[in-house]
């Protein structure tokens, strides 16, 4: 009886190992979008929990409970769906931070859960990539601080204005301080309101976290620092100004401006879709090797 010791070729087996190579090249990405789509929805369903539980508190008058969810989800921002909703709150990825929507999840990065009396349910996002990993209002509209103050009323007969905080003046900045919030940006650092009287498209605030007025840390005149900048019509951008003395009274965040000045301001820099992205940028510029001398 003949025995048959035919087996494969090398050829034959190198062919079996690339289509193997092939199918699992295919499948491996598959199964990983899979895996986080899993994980957001885990996710999702957390944060749901912790929406109901505050929200009940809420309707009992407490208002200051903050549930925190630790997030499952490895990648940045969200990959199951291009509209989020949880509690009747709709988000779109492509959409900025919203009174209600602040941030966006990411690898290693929590929700945090609360209620504002004056616009509802807040679900703050961060993680790795995430801009709002911060503790600051990243929903503020700074203009409605300065509207609230009552000062643009106060100089309506004027064609422009400027509010610098470091001012000694009694007159305008107490007044828009008194509105300033207690997780506001402009409780820290140096700011200042500046542009037209009619024309809100052209108002602008300067900010940045450098107080350059503190003793023992002044900044000179004409010092160059990074400042974060809001228009009127709620277009953010982070850019540079120079420092500039007032009578030697004290450090305004920039000298005073023409119209055109302000644009260059703006050109000089880059703008961002919303405050929590334009924050994380001022961050990343502040601390770059151009500011490394600056007191901090």
């Amino acid at each position: 009886m003949k025995i048959n010791r035919k087996g494969f070729t090398l050829a034959e087996l190198l062919i079996v190992v690339a289509i193997i190579a092939v199918l699992v090249a295919v499948a491996i990405p598959v199964f990983g979008s899979q895996l986080e789509k899993s994980r957001e929805a885990a996710d999702l369903a957390n944060v749901r929990a912790a929406y109901a539980k505050v929200l009940t508190e809420a309707n009992m008058g407490i208002y200051d409970k903050v549930v925190t969810v630790d997030l499952k989800q490895k990648q940045y921002d969200w990959q199951s769906s291009d509209v989020i909703t949880i509690g009747g709150i709709s988000h779109s990825v492509k959409e900025g931070d919203t009174d209600n929507w602040i941030g966006k999840p990411g690898a290693g990065g929590t929700c945090k859960v609360s209620f504002d009396q004056k616009t509802g349910t807040k679900f703050v996002w961060s993680g790795a990539g995430s801009s709002a990993s911060n503790s600051y209002n990243m929903s503020e509209n700074f203009f409605d601080v300065l509207k609230d103050s009552g000062c643009l009323e106060l100089v309506k007969d004027n064609s422009s204005f400027e509010f610098d905080s470091g001012t000694d003046s009694q007159k305008y900045v107490p007044k828009i301080k008194a509105q300033i919030g207690a997780n506001s940006l402009l409780q820290t650092g140096t700011w200042a309101y500046l542009g037209s009287v009619k024309d809100a498209k052209k108002r602008y605030l300067f900010w940045t976290s450098l107080d350059i007025n503190a003793k023992g840390k002044e900044i000179a005149a004409d010092t160059e620092i990074p400042i974060l900048i809001q228009t009127g019509d709620r277009k953010y951008y982070v850019s540079k100004s120079k420092v500039a003395s007032r009578n030697g009274k004290y450090m305004a965040i920039a000298d005073h401006l023409a119209p055109a000045d302000y644009q260059n301001i703006i050109k000089a820099g880059e703008e961002y879709n919303n405050l929590s992205d334009a924050y994380a940028a001022y961050q990343d510029a502040l601390n770059s090797e151009v500011y490394k001398d600056l007191p901090k």
